[in-house]
């Protein structure tokens, strides 16, 4: 079941839609080494990966943050959820899957502006050999060549992938979209928050701080693999844009990876993988922000209440 993927066309942004221009592909270089080739697109979040060869020439590709290597936040195989079975991935041609691997027969190759060095591939029980870029395995998932209509899906529960999915830069880095900083409520208090798409449509996203980084200076998750990968940062292309509150906490840091950061009052902000969603009468969901007053990797994490 691919609703997701046709829902995509209807729900994103008008402007991620037919974006993408990859650069020229050396076809014959690409016939010899038998591999897939992968280059560089350009779209409205910046230079990002795409297909250069092969069946889906000209798609773009993802990769998301519970993916690392040796684990894999999207998993082959059904999963039951409270909407039915759902696959996140599975070979490339694989119409069941939300989100099918991009695969190789042979090592993938490197068109121009792809970097040869980040690029390998990985073999996955019931994918095939799937290729990577600086150890993240890359995904397709839009209905059309040049479409642009993944980019910042936030999957926590359902499904339950437990990340966020960006396109992949050439430098091997998230292609982040700029964002908008919101409210929500939460318990009947209002808290900070970002919309991101989901299954069932847009959702306000609680965000939180962290008591272990240092405002302003630093983000102490950012930098440790196993946090980030648990509690994503809040990205930004540049600025994020503000919706019902104050110009003046909104900022912003840089982080490991040449990435950037929102922040609030110079705290950096965070969302949680595994943000659990309440069903509401209306067929929609609201998130129960159960991140709140979690201790880990040092620190505790809160929500931004009264924003």
């Amino acid at each position: 079941m691919v609703i997701r993927r046709w829902l995509a066309l209807l729900a994103v942004p008008a402007a991620t839609l037919a974006l993408t221009t990859p650069a020229m592909a050396s076809a014959s270089r690409t016939a010899a080494a038998g591999g897939t080739e992968i280059v560089v697109a350009e779209t409205a979040f910046g230079p990002s990966l795409a297909v250069g060869s092969g069946p889906f020439k000209n798609y773009t590709l993802y990769y998301i943050s519970s993916d690392q290597p040796g684990t894999y936040g999207c998993t082959t195989g059904a999963t039951k959820t409270p909407v039915g079975p759902i696959t996140c991935t599975g070979p490339s041609n694989d119409k069941n899957a939300e989100w099918p691997a991009i695969t190789s027969a042979a090592r993938p190759v490197a068109g121009p502006g792809v970097s040869a060095g980040l690029l390998s591939r990985v073999y996955r029980k019931g994918v095939g050999y799937q290729i990577t870029y600086a150890g993240h395995p890359l995904y397709l998932f839009d209905q059309q060549a040049g479409a642009v209509t993944g980019e910042g899906w936030f999957e926590p529960g359902l499904p339950p992938w437990h990340g966020i999915w960006w396109l992949m830069s050439p430098d091997g880095s998230p292609a982040p979209w700029a964002g908008t900083l919101t409210t929500t409520s939460i318990n009947g208090k209002r808290v900070l928050a970002e919309p991101f798409m989901t299954a069932i449509g847009w959702v306000k996203f609680p965000v939180y701080t962290f008591s272990a980084d240092q405002p302003y200076y630093s983000s102490a998750c950012a930098a440790n693999a196993s946090c980030a990968r648990a509690w994503p940062s809040v990205l930004t292309q540049d600025q994020p844009g503000l919706t019902g509150v104050s110009a003046s906490g909104a900022g912003k840091i840089g982080i490991p990876g040449g990435l950037t950061q929102v922040t609030w009052y110079g705290h950096p902000l965070y969302l949680f993988s595994h943000e659990q969603l309440m069903p509401l009468p209306n067929g929609a969901a609201a998130p129960t922000g159960n991140g709140n007053g979690i201790k880990a990797f040092g620190g505790t994490f809160s929500l931004v209440v009264n924003p």
